[in-house]
């Protein structure tokens, strides 16, 4: 049903965090179901912004028993809730959620349990929110016309075979629009097409070191549209028809990409485009993604264990670096993946800030 989306690069130690593309097949589960899962709340948020309450969502899926099985999920988020704890971020249950498809009950990665949680996280004034996601990330077509490649990025939870992927517009709405003015969230995306899961509206721009080649895009455009000929090649039928459509959809963003970086560009924030207007939100929402839109995440083996490469990236960063600022954190983690992965980690946020000042978790 879901598109096999993996490119050979004898750099990875491992498969890709993507194989869904453009099956239009955002999530369909009931958002209004009577039997929500329960997270515990705060009977007391605190009032006082040097006293911030901290909450955090961690979220690692390796699809155990399915065809697209990943292995480093659920190590990245136990490798991360070991990182936040030294950040003061507390582990009780009213504070920090896992969740894991080897875990039960509310605490399961399905669609309506993440949707949940992520409602559970966001609900308070006065927080610091950090979540986490590892697993696979897709694409489905989008509704509203806006991205030129015809696709929304999505993330895509345990139950995605019979409920569907959450859409970027969906994660928006739920983790962006719900947020408190008064609360601050830091997302990690660690999975494929990830640069604007939760189309935050202004994107930190720079062609500075951690780039990839730009004839390796090229290669990639030209190899999607020959696989889409390909495939039409012996006759056309309504199922060759519609994969050979997202095939050339999918070249299609490639170039387009290509076209927008042989532009003069200024680095420093740049305004994305979405058809709802969120940069009048103007929340204080920080994210670092895997990769580009347009690009695969790898699952990786690093020093015998199984991890996903950006997720060990941001956090040999972070544990390293503490003093670096938001881009230094982006252009370091960069540079950790620079020459073994291709994917390029993104920086994108949900109002112009300053991106020189030094990241606090």
């Amino acid at each position: 049903m879901y598109q096999n989306n993996q490119y050979q690069n004898s750099h990875y130690q491992g498969q890709y965090r993507g194989e869904y593309q453009g099956q239009g097949n955002q999530y369909q589960g009931n958002q209004h179901q009577t039997n929500q899962p329960q997270y515990s709340y705060s009977q007391n948020p605190q009032n006082n912004r040097r006293n911030v309450r901290k909450k955090s969502l961690l979220i690692g899926i390796n699809y155990e028993g399915q065809s697209h099985a990943l292995q480093g999920c659920r190590q990245d988020v136990r490798n991360m809730s070991q990182f936040l704890v030294t950040r003061g971020y507390p582990t009780d249950e009213r504070s920090m959620v896992i969740m894991a498809d080897d875990r039960k009950d509310a605490f399961y990665p399905s669609g309506h349990n993440i949707l949940a949680a992520m409602d559970w996280l966001v609900s308070e004034p006065q927080c610091q929110c950090f979540l986490h996601y590892s697993g696979h990330g897709g694409l489905v077509k989008d509704p509203d016309g806006d991205r030129d490649s015809g696709f929304d990025s999505t993330i895509v939870p345990v139950d995605y075979e019979t409920q569907g992927q959450l859409d970027s517009d969906l994660l928006h709405r739920h983790l962006v629009s719900k947020l408190p003015s008064s609360s601050t969230l830091f997302v990690v995306f660690d999975c494929c097409h990830s640069g604007s899961a939760i189309e935050l509206p202004f994107v930190y721009r720079t062609d500075s070191d951690g780039n990839v080649n730009l004839m390796d895009n090229l290669k990639q455009g030209l190899h999607l549209m020959q696989t889409a000929q390909h495939l039409l090649q012996g006759g056309f039928t309504r199922d060759k028809v519609g994969d050979a459509k997202q095939l050339f959809a999918g070249a299609q963003s490639f170039f387009q990409g290509l076209k927008h970086r042989a532009e003069p560009q200024q680095e420093g924030l740049g305004e994305e485009h979405f058809m709802e207007d969120w940069k009048n939100e103007g929340k204080s929402v920080f994210m670092f993604s895997g990769c580009r839109d347009d690009q695969t995440s790898a699952d990786a083996t690093i020093s015998g264990v199984h991890v996903g490469a950006m997720s060990w990236a941001l956090l040999e960063t972070l544990y390293s670096r503490p003093e670096l600022t938001y881009v230094g954190v982006l252009q370091n983690t960069r540079q950790l993946l620079l020459g073994r992965y291709k994917q390029v980690p993104q920086l994108s946020v949900g109002t112009q800030v300053n991106l020189e000042q030094p990241l606090h978790i």
